[in-house]
């Protein structure tokens, strides 16, 4: 999940569980519930903190094995809450704030951080939750990592409970908060018609039709001043909990079709998994890890409600993406530290070979990561190139 999308969440928990204020309110002084709100939005944002690693190394590789691991540790959890309550601790005393106890603070920095390895856990690149003592990546395949419905979802609640605060301007604030969605909503189509991601009219003239209602419509006579900010945020939270089971429920589905297509082709069956496909939940990416390649079929299940699901299966397209058959280069690249480590982060991979020149070219490809545009390289490629005589001219990610 994307770093904002991490913090929006926090806040909203702070507000929604703990009873914190808007971190907007410049003019206020600091209250506690205040500290509380900025507590947990830092700790829901504190995980993706490895990044900053990235900017004293020249790694390419530090995105596999090390983003998503130690600070997203399960196991290192509590000694990062530990460290940042007393942080915080220190720094409220020396502005002189009112704030929680180092105890409650601890358990709110928790829960912010927990909040970040569940939602990142939800999505498909895997996530080192048993670090440092285990180095997997477990992933559940629920949500695409940038998903603007669900950023919406934790975001939009947040702004009604400061719309609907008081009466004063409340007409601005909502037509203006209401223009900002729906622009937010044509943009993001907006997008996803440049990279070719499938979209439909009929979703975007019902999320500017559900806009216009969860904005507009608390205005008539009042009755949304009348909703306590609380209310509007835990309403949220539990909205985004329901978007979350409803794509585990899709998810489930997905697989199973993923089964039954594996079923009928006779497939020998490496790995499968259903992916989320951007930008709606119910799209998915079909994939099945063979022995001799990968096989991969794009379910989009609001239009799959046949009776028979074999019916449905008989329609649907795939496309076979072959290993390139081995050879001594091949060989070579696979021995390269770095392509095992590509190799253990890729969940789908797919060797591919050609010469350009006189040089040979081996590449790694990852097909979890769904190509959306195929005139671009696939992400997640990796590209090792050899000359002649079997030396690496260089090596390192296909550029996007």
């Amino acid at each position: 999940m994307d770093t904002i999308t991490h913090g929006i969440a926090g806040a909203l928990i702070g507000k929604a569980v703990f009873r914190g204020e808007d971190i907007l309110a410049w003019r206020r002084p600091m209250t506690r519930a205040r500290v509380i709100t900025w507590s947990l939005m830092l700790g829901a944002i504190f995980p993706d903190s490895d990044v900053f690693r990235d900017v004293f190394s020249k790694d390419d590789l530090l995105i596999l094995t090390w983003h998503r691991s130690i600070t997203h540790s399960l196991i290192c959890m509590p000694f990062f809450a530990i460290a940042l309550a007393a942080l915080t601790r220190w720094f409220v005393r020396r502005r002189n704030w009112d704030a929680p106890s180092f105890a409650v603070l601890t358990g709110i920095y928790a829960v912010g951080i927990l909040s970040h390895i569940l939602l990142d856990l939800a999505t498909s690149f895997g996530t080192m939750i048993w670090s440092p003592l285990m180095w997997s990546r477990p992933a559940w395949d629920l949500l695409f990592i940038i998903d603007f419905a669900f950023t919406a979802i934790l975001l939009v609640p947040q702004v009604l409970a400061w719309v609907y605060a008081r009466p004063e301007k409340l007409q601005v604030r909502a037509l203006g908060s209401w223009f900002i969605f729906c622009f937010g909503v044509l943009a993001a189509a907006l997008l996803g018609k440049i990279a070719r991601a499938p979209y439909s009219v009929a979703a975007i003239i019902a999320a500017l039709v559900a806009l216009t209602a969860v904005f507009l419509l608390p205005a008539v006579r009042g009755w949304g001043l009348r909703v306590p900010a609380a209310k509007w945020n835990r309403a949220g939270l539990v909205a985004a909990s329901a978007y979350v089971a409803f794509a585990a429920y899709l998810h489930h589905d997905a697989v199973r079709r993923v089964d039954q297509f594996a079923a009928q082709l006779h497939l020998d069956v490496r790995s499968r998994g259903a992916l989320p496909f951007p930008p709606s939940v119910w799209h998915w990416d079909g994939l099945v890890l063979t022995p001799r390649g990968v096989y991969e079929t794009r379910l989009d299940l609001s239009q799959m409600s046949t009776p028979s699901i074999a019916e449905a299966l008989s329609t649907i397209s795939y496309r076979f993406y072959p290993d390139a058959p081995p050879n001594t280069y091949i060989d070579a690249a696979m021995r390269l530290r770095e392509v095992q480590a590509v190799l253990w982060f890729s969940r789908f991979p797919v060797t591919r070979f050609h010469k350009e020149g006189d040089d040979a070219v081996v590449e790694i490809s990852d097909l979890r990561f769904a190509q959306v545009r195929p005139d671009r390289p696939a992400p997640f490629t990796y590209r090792v190139r050899f000359d002649p005589n079997g030396n690496v001219v260089s090596q390192g990610w296909e550029r996007q």
